[in-house]
Parts: C-alpha cells; sequence; structure tokens
C-alpha cells in the first residue's frame, strides 16, 4: 500500500494529536498535514502560499466547529471547486446535532463521524477509516 495523504483541518490541538496518534498507532502509511481553520485549508488545497509544494490530499478529515470559515462553509467551497470536488471529504467532528449531520450531507460530504471521547472507541474509528478509506476504495491520486 502506498502512502495516503490526508489534510486534517482541526483548530483543536487535544483533537489534533488525538488524531496523529490514532493513525501513528495502526502504522497504515499516511502522511498527515494539518492545518487549523477553512481559510488556511483553502490555501493549502489552492496549493497558494507556503503549500505551494505541497502535494494534493487524497483524503479529508473536517472538523465543523472552527474560528473563521467553519468546517460546513468550508465544506461548500470544496464541493463546488471542480479541482477539489472530488477528495472524499469526511466530517470528523464531535457534533452530533441532526441539522450539522444533513448539512453536511447537504453539501456532499462522503460521511459524517461523530468523535468518541474515549481514545479507545476514537482507535476503532481510525481503524474503520483505514480500512475503509485505505484498502477498500480506490482515492483520488492512488496508484492503481
Amino acid at each position: 500500500m502506498n502512502e495516503i495523504r490526508i489534510l486534517l483541518v482541526e483548530d483543536n490541538e487535544g483533537d489534533i494529536l488525538l488524531t496523529l496518534e490514532a493513525f501513528s498507532e495502526l502504522k497504515a502509511g499516511t502522511r498527515i498535514d494539518v492545518v487549523r481553520d477553512g481559510a488556511e485549508a483553502l490555501t493549502y488545497l489552492r496549493r497558494e502560499g507556503k503549500f505551494s509544494q505541497s502535494l494534493p490530499p487524497q483524503l479529508i478529515l473536517l472538523d465543523i466547529n472552527m474560528p473563521g470559515m467553519n468546517g460546513i462553509e468550508l465544506l461548500e467551497h470544496i464541493k463546488s471547486d471542480e479541482l477539489l470536488k472530488m477528495i472524499p471529504v469526511l466530517m470528523l467532528t464531535t457534533s452530533s446535532s441532526t441539522a450539522d449531520i444533513k448539512a453536511c450531507y447537504d453539501r456532499s460530504a462522503n460521511c459524517f463521524i461523530t468523535k468518541p471521547i474515549d481514545f479507545g472507541k476514537f482507535l476503532e474509528v481510525v481503524q474503520s477509516i483505514e480500512r475503509f478509506w485505505f484498502r477498500t476504495v480506490q482515492l483520488p491520486g492512488a496508484a492503481a
């Protein structure tokens, strides 16, 4: 399996560390770049400024609650951009609000996952992501 490029869009330092640790424990062959808000994510995805040399991610893990441009607004930008819309976006958030779930699917999120607080349960979620998104489906930009 080739290295999978993931963009983690998350402003909470604890959740960033938790996510990085979970993927590290799996030894899943990932490269995870982290940005902390929607505006920075768009700069990254458009390969502008300090991100001009970055490779496009094959998967985006996106939180909803962030300062400035929130995850739902960013999702709308991603899915309306011809160059970005094919990248799978997994909403990974503490929210379990029906309104948030609907808003994300209305904007073409590929899935909505409520983050468990317990690390063991969070690790199970990451294992599920790894099994499905890395082993089962063909991601854009992945070698055939």
